[in-house]
């Protein structure tokens, strides 16, 4: 089993929702082989959690106007570290940065095939993780050491 033209156009929604406002290393999978109960994820991250909230906001205004898509669930909102957006079809985690690497959905999902999306999209790949290297070492300067 695939993931349907509905996942497929709902996550290319998103995904350039969310490159448009700024997300860092968007990518998607299709989940359909091994889970029942959605056919894709879209992960997304941002350095903070104002920017994390801008993107989830974008996502679910984009999918709402566009694909009259709305979520049935909405998750982590409080904190805005990691928030969960259930479309049914597709599931769209957006994470502060620090939660991205910590915990690394993508190990999770490296079997599924990953879905092409938009060129906006595609471009933001690896700014999570180079922009957490360079959290830490702004960080340790701070403290007077050094980060490798």
């Amino acid at each position: 089993m695939t993931a349907t033209d509905r996942s497929l156009e709902l996550i290319n929604t998103a995904a350039q929702a969310a490159a448009d406002k700024l997300a860092h290393d968007i990518i998607a999978y299709d989940v359909s082989d091994v889970l029942s109960i959605t056919d894709a994820f879209l992960l997304a991250s941002a350095p903070n959690d104002r920017q994390v909230k801008a993107i989830v906001d974008e996502i679910e205004e984009r999918l709402l106007k566009e694909r009259g898509a709305k979520p049935v669930r909405r998750e982590g909102d409080r904190e805005a570290r990691w928030v969960l957006l259930d479309y049914v079809d597709i599931v769209v985690h957006v994470q502060h940065s620090e939660e991205r690497v910590f915990y690394a959905l993508e190990r999770l999902w490296k079997d599924c095939p990953e879905l092409d999306l938009p060129e906006d999209a595609k471009a933001t790949r690896g700014k999570a993780e180079e922009h957490a290297k360079q959290q830490a070492a702004e960080e340790a300067a701070e403290l007077g050491g050094e980060w490798r």
